[in-house]
């Protein structure tokens, strides 16, 4: 949905639904500060209170999960904490389970958080593996494994995922002379990041000065990575990304689409970029689910129906959730409970038809809300088929804990520096300049 919610990953994350299926998008729920108060064991009625601190646009009220829930379970009250951007909730949950204090009795982990808080954080939580109707099965096997320590603690449940496509203009295409049925444009550049660039220069030749083929360096770079299975760290957890063959030759790939002109000099998620949305200035973008409602939400009216979306080259993940229950919550038992309800497959079928959010959960792609979802922006476009087709085949990534500060450094100090001069060598260098500086804070 929102990241994972980080640079590039980090900034989505915080965002996005699908706002065609009703969705409010590209806002938090609350200001920037700390919100998190602590959890309260009942209210005034004498009712149980669960409380959950989130980040961004969840989903679970505007998809209306709780008051259902409560429905359910009259005796239970549920309470959200939200704070809008994920930087700014993450440092003060580790501070929370630092000091064992101000926690809430469901805390939500961003996927590019999930690995540093399964090494370090592992024995703050419950063991979600053990409580009653949960099985590793019923999530894909690669989200699960992502909040699972070696020695086989779950720290959280896996809500949403991000399965990437390829959103892109019709219109623009047309007008580029290239295909536009969604199976023609995916056997442009099927299996094959470098066939993407070469249809991009195609696209160039034809399309003119006023569009761009790609959004932003930054997507690129993201999407190419994200179907990799090892990119920043090793299975060891030793980190890598200087010395893998796989992320330099992304770079590189980025950097020459830079030097051909065919991304944009923009930064994803900021309001430059929003305006390129509204004035139709390029032509693809990296999708998972979420983006669609991002598109929505940045387009003119006379934007709907002029989208479509085509397989990515190769299959890959951009964003995800997971749920914790801390075991010094108030209310654990129930926080168990309520939490193993939000990522059951129906729920998460119903966020997704409402909120945008595409379910972890595989038991989910079978289900009507799924199979028959459809998008303002992609008209007819059977969405849901399309990303469920992309997760069953995402490849299971190694995540490490400083995976957002290497994907901004590439981002931010790397390939956006090529669409203004600089050479990718001297953007390589100083990526790597400014990443080592901060890992080593």
């Amino acid at each position: 949905m929102r990241a994972a919610r980080t640079g590039t990953v980090r900034r989505a994350m915080a965002l996005a639904a699908v706002a065609s299926l009703g969705a409010g998008l590209l806002a938090g729920c609350a200001d920037d500060g700390d919100d998190e108060s602590g959890s309260s064991s009942g209210d005034s009625k004498g009712k149980t209170t669960i409380t959950l601190g989130l980040f961004g646009t969840m989903g679970f009220k505007e998809a209306g999960l709780y008051d259902e829930y409560e429905k359910l379970n009259p005796d239970i009250n549920i309470e959200e904490n939200v704070t809008e951007r994920n930087e700014n909730y993450y440092p003060a949950l580790v501070n929370h389970l630092t000091t064992g204090s101000g926690l809430q009795d469901i805390q939500a982990i961003e996927i590019a958080n999930i690995a540093e808080v399964v090494q370090t954080q592992s024995d703050k939580f419950v063991d979600m593996a053990k409580v009653s109707g949960v099985k590793p099965s019923g999530w894909l096997d690669w989200k699960w494994q992502q909040a699972t320590t070696k020695d086989g603690v779950t720290v959280g449940l896996g809500t949403d995922i991000g399965p990437m496509a390829i959103c892109y203009r019709k219109d623009l295409f047309e007008k580029a002379g290239l295909p536009t049925d969604r199976e023609e444009v995916g056997k442009l550049w099927a299996g094959d990041w470098n066939k993407f660039i070469e249809t991009g220069k195609k696209y160039k030749e034809k399309a003119g000065k006023d569009t761009f083929f790609m959004d932003s360096p930054g997507g690129l770079i993201n999407a190419i990575l994200s179907s990799e299975e090892e990119k920043f760290y090793d299975s060891s957890g030793e980190v890598i990304y200087k010395t893998n063959p796989a992320v330099k030759a992304a770079f590189d790939l980025t950097a020459e689409a830079a030097e051909e002109g065919l991304v944009q000099s923009q930064t994803q998620f900021q309001p430059a970029w929003d305006t390129t949305i509204a004035n139709s200035k390029f032509a693809t973008v990296a999708c998972p689910p979420w983006m669609l409602g991002t598109i929505k939400g940045k387009s003119q009216p006379d934007a709907a129906g002029k989208w479509d979306v085509a397989a990515a080259p190769k299959a890959g993940n951009w964003g995800g959730t997971f749920l914790g229950v801390p075991k010094n919550g108030k209310n654990v038992e129930e926080a168990q409970k309520l939490v193993t309800w939000l990522t059951a497959p129906e729920q998460q079928a119903k966020l997704f038809s409402v909120q945008g959010n595409f379910p972890s959960a595989p038991g989910a792609y079978k289900l009507p809300l799924v199979t028959d979802a459809k998008n303002e922006m992609t008209g007819d476009t059977p969405i849901g088929e399309i990303f469920a087709k992309a997760a069953e085949t995402i490849p299971s990534q190694v995540i490490g804990p400083k995976d957002q500060i290497i994907q901004q450094g590439l981002t931010d100090n790397g390939v956006i520096l090529v669409t203004q001069g600089k050479s990718p060598e001297e953007a390589w260098d100083n990526a790597v300049k400014t990443i080592d500086n901060n890992l080593e804070k």
